[in-house]
């Protein structure tokens, strides 16, 4: 064979070489997944489970001390129309933050990480919407006096009574669903997030009652981020201001948190 007929049929094997790979399947990228972070107990962690406690910060009613406490699996809310938080127009028992073991073993929610939060919630119906603000779970900057950044609460909206996920720092509804079905009965939470400054920030909130989707909502290209790190809170946190007449003693009931990174 010529030394030019070698060289055609190298090219030739090279060619159909090169269009080999070319129809060779892309291999996949790595899919993101949930890794448990956080899996505590009430009856075994009670209130260890929290990076903090907010129970009558203002020490505004002792005898109803403590209002905050584990029973059994569960964690309860006590609030009663005699609680005052030390902004006396409103009342506050929460906790806050994902802590693991003792210390400061607490876990961070930080720029750029995307977390998930999942659990059972109580609402009795003595809990009810109001004209103003109720919230029974936020997202918020650490510190004193820090803005929310997302705010899952109940509120009346033409009277009606609903429960809602707001992005508070631009006042987005990201979902609104009744509330009425979902009292005296556990409901499923499911709660993500981007944490994400200007438009890098994602949620998703999804409610379950009985093994049915009440809601699956999201919001994508958002602001999720103030500054330092993000961390949950949970309880009850009302003002005062109510015009429906809707504020009486009352209790939250949560069971079952779980907190996920996505990896």
């Amino acid at each position: 064979m010529s030394t030019t007929s070698r060289r055609a049929v190298l090219g030739a094997a090279l060619a159909g070489a090169a269009g080999a790979a070319v129809g060779l399947p892309a291999i996949p990228a790595h899919a993101a997944s949930w890794q448990l972070k956080w899996q505590p107990s009430a009856s075994s962690d009670g209130l260890g489970a929290f990076e903090t406690v907010e129970d009558d910060r203002a020490d505004s009613h002792p005898a109803g001390h403590p209002h905050i406490f584990a029973t059994g699996n569960n964690w309860r809310f006590n609030v009663h129309t005699v609680d005052r938080d030390t902004s006396t127009d409103r009342q506050r028992q929460e906790v806050t933050g994902l802590r693991n073991g003792s210390g400061s073993d607490y876990l961070k929610w930080n720029q750029g990480q995307t977390w998930r939060v999942t659990y059972s919630m109580y609402i009795p119906s003595s809990l009810k919407a109001t004209t103003t603000f109720t919230h029974i779970m936020q997202m918020k900057q650490p510190g004193s006096g820090t803005s929310p950044i997302v705010v899952q609460s109940l509120r009346r909206v033409n009277g009606k009574q609903t429960i809602e996920l707001k992005l508070a720092i631009d006042d987005i509804l990201v979902g609104r669903t009744d509330l009425d079905p979902l009292h005296d009965t556990w409901t499923d939470v499911d709660f993500q997030i981007k944490v994400g400054n200007g438009s890098a920030g994602s949620v998703r909130w999804i409610l379950k009652s009985g093994g049915a989707t009440v809601i699956d909502a999201s919001k994508t290209g958002v602001d999720t981020f103030l500054a330092d790190r993000v961390r949950p809170k949970w309880g009850i946190y009302r003002s005062l201001g109510d015009a429906s007449g809707s504020l009486q003693d009352t209790y939250l009931l949560l069971t079952n948190l779980r907190g996920y990174q996505q990896v």
